[in-house]
């Protein structure tokens, strides 16, 4: 069983910073790519930024230059710092990592969501 949780959501001011962190544990054979993605009332699910095994990177473009995705594979953990946030980024969001729990089987595993509130 696998399981992945995120942290680090809440409220903040726009300008300001967040970091979210997320861990997936259990039957973890290898971790590959990993991300966030988020949701906000009334829209569909969005990439927000992914990152390899290997640290390759790729954000949306509403992001780039503010945010930065980050990983710790030691400790199968992936990180967001979120900086100039704006009222635009307040959503749930969400972490996602691609795991095999064999050498030949791998699924998605998501998070159970974390609030982000950015006030104007």
């Amino acid at each position: 069983q696998v399981h992945v949780v995120e942290s680090g959501g809440g409220l903040v001011q726009a300008g300001g910073s967040l970091r979210l962190s997320c861990a997936a544990s259990g039957s973890i054979f290898r971790v590959d790519a990993m991300g966030w993605y988020r949701k906000a009332p009334g829209k569909q699910r969005e990439l927000v930024a992914l990152i390899s095994s290997s640290s390759n990177t790729n954000y949306a473009d509403s992001v780039k230059g503010r945010f930065t995705i980050s990983r710790d594979n030691a400790k199968n953990t992936v990180y967001l710092q979120m900086n100039s946030l704006k009222p635009e980024d307040t959503a749930v969001y969400y972490c996602m990592a691609n795991i095999a729990t064999t050498r030949y089987s791998a699924d998605s595993y998501w998070g159970q969501g974390t609030q982000v509130t950015v006030s104007s």
